[in-house]
């Protein structure tokens, strides 16, 4: 499992991890049952404290993500797949609605922002 981090955003490191990895257990790329890099030793291979792969660990048990087993490590978990769908569903939402008032402050018609909606549905 490949993460990159940035040190010059303005997302926290710890954030970055976490939704790595929820986009990895998503997209299937990590299967239930799955064993994640100890908190340790990831730290160690992002050359970051373990305070912060804790943190991101922690947010993913919370979020169902992750199960933690004590003594053997961290396992993707069941996922319930509706409740992922819905939560990104929600976000595409926000982001729709940050672009349609973006678009309404600059002028741009309901036509022009579904022709460009369309384009992109499209991978023009």
């Amino acid at each position: 499992m490949e993460i990159y981090i940035s040190n010059s955003g303005t997302k926290p490191i710890y954030a970055q991890i976490t939704d790595q990895i929820q986009a990895a257990i998503i997209s299937g790329t990590l299967q239930e049952g799955d064993a994640l890099p100890s908190i340790r030793l990831l730290a160690k291979e992002l050359r970051i404290s373990v305070i912060t792969t804790k943190r991101a660990y922690e947010d993913l048990e919370k979020a169902g993500f992750i199960n933690t087993v004590p003594g053997k490590g961290c396992f993707v978990a069941k996922q319930n797949t509706a409740l992922h769908k819905e939560e990104t569903r929600k976000k595409v939402h926000q982001l729709l609605q940050q672009a349609v008032d973006t678009a309404r402050t600059a002028g741009i018609t309901p036509q022009e922002i579904l022709a460009e909606l369309e384009a992109l549905l499209k991978g023009d």
